[in-house]
């Protein structure tokens, strides 16, 4: 029930005030957590090249899709791999197989630490929290967990850990210093909204499986498939690549 509650909120706050004309209902793109910052002005390219209007539902993949698992009406998904999009896929709720869109970078991050950042600096007694987000529902905390365990430090650093639902909560979590230092993704410490605070430092790509940033159009809404179509293809366009080239993708 409480499911279905939630559901039933979500689908409400989208139309609360819009029944009362004809206008056509933005596109509802489900965006991954890493895209909080990149989402905003690839929907404001879009809206100006097409006169498509679009709103960024943004969370965890996992929580994302367990909302269009449960009738959610987002037209598009971003996830932040390519998992969620395949269940979604192998569930029938797709309109075509998913499509890589980008690829995700890890990187650690401080707003508190003077001092270079490296991974070694975890298990310094000084280093009492580490923000990641929760590796069951976010690909970027898998990421990062896959990190720790390659280093043999997962256990060293353990209760040390604090897990944030997606890593706009673990990004929270640094720039207010619950953490003195965290895992997040690059598009997040290269924004314009985030680039002037802390220090980051990129973490070896060969310490996690590459993050395939994945891309789906969904069935739930038929009315819009059309301008969902529009969207899907500009973001593996030429400009929708440009953009995200410079957020770190």
């Amino acid at each position: 029930m409480r499911k279905h509650l939630i559901l039933i909120s979500i689908i409400l706050s989208f139309f609360v005030g819009s029944c009362t004309d004809d206008s056509p209902q933005p596109l509802l793109i489900a965006t991954a957590a890493n895209m909080q910052f990149a989402i905003s002005p690839l929907l404001k390219a879009f809206t100006e090249t097409t006169g498509i209007a679009c709103e960024a539902i943004i969370s965890s993949s996992g929580k994302l899709t367990a909302q269009i698992k449960n009738g959610a009406p987002y037209d598009v998904l971003l996830s932040a791999d390519m998992k969620y999009p395949e269940v979604l896929y192998q569930e029938g709720l797709t309109l075509s197989v998913p499509k890589v869109y980008a690829y995700g970078t890890l990187v650690l991050w401080s707003t508190s630490i003077s001092a270079n950042l490296n991974l070694e600096v975890l298990s310094s007694s000084s280093i009492q929290h580490i923000a990641l987000a929760n590796p069951k529902t976010a690909p970027y905390g898998k990421a990062a967990m896959e990190v720790l365990e390659g280093l043999t430090i997962s256990s060293t650093v353990k209760e040390k850990l604090v897990f944030g639902e997606s890593i706009a909560q673990t990004n929270q979590f640094i720039t207010s210093q619950v953490a003195e230092i965290g895992f997040t993704a690059k598009s997040v410490v290269v924004s314009a909204n985030i680039k002037e605070q802390g220090k980051w430092a990129l973490i070896d790509s060969t310490l996690y499986t590459p993050i395939e940033q994945g891309i789906v159009l969904l069935k739930n809404t038929p009315d819009k498939q059309k301008e969902a179509q529009l969207f899907y293809d500009f973001i593996l366009s030429k400009k929708g690549q440009a953009i995200l080239k410079e957020y770190g993708y």
